[in-house]
């Protein structure tokens, strides 16, 4: 299971496949992470400098976080797309299919200038999160989004 957690200043993802349940996150920001809850992350609650130190402790690498930027990240489900934005500005876009095998990840693309922030990681993630939710498959026939789920 794939899922993000976005407040202003970051967005965490948590990959439940990699998830040793080391508890670093429970005893590091207990606001933050708390198991008796659903969902069980909330990442509005604790400072963003302490929930970015917890994260970064995490031994299995299941859970991630990045800066935003000031960017944001919405899916169009009509469109099949997942949609980052630089105000107004649209600076990246992920695709995907709806097919009977599942949701197939065919297209990730964020403009050269924003690289390196994480964007087509939340592009990504957005989609699997939704497909998940909708007991889908995603299949990742896009190499950036293989390379996000399997690496």
């Amino acid at each position: 299971m794939h899922r993000i957690y976005e407040n202003n200043d970051i967005t965490v993802f948590w990959d439940s496949e990699k998830c040793r349940h080391a508890k670093k996150c429970v005893y590091g920001s207990p606001q933050t992470f708390d198991i008796s809850r659903k969902p069980w992350i909330d990442v509005t609650i604790a400072p963003t400098a302490e929930i970015w130190q917890t994260v970064s402790e995490c031994p299995s690498g299941a859970l991630t976080c990045v800066y935003n930027h000031e960017i944001s990240v919405k899916l169009d489900t009509d469109a099949c797309k997942s949609i980052a934005y630089d105000g107004n500005r649209q600076i990246g876009e992920c695709d995907y299919r709806v097919t009977p095998d599942g949701w197939n990840i065919y297209h990730t693309e964020v403009m050269p200038e924003y690289g390196g922030k994480g964007i087509a990681k939340r592009l990504v993630y957005k989609i699997v999160e939704a497909a998940e939710k909708a007991k889908a498959s995603v299949i990742p026939t896009c190499s950036y989004a293989a390379k996000v789920l399997n690496g």
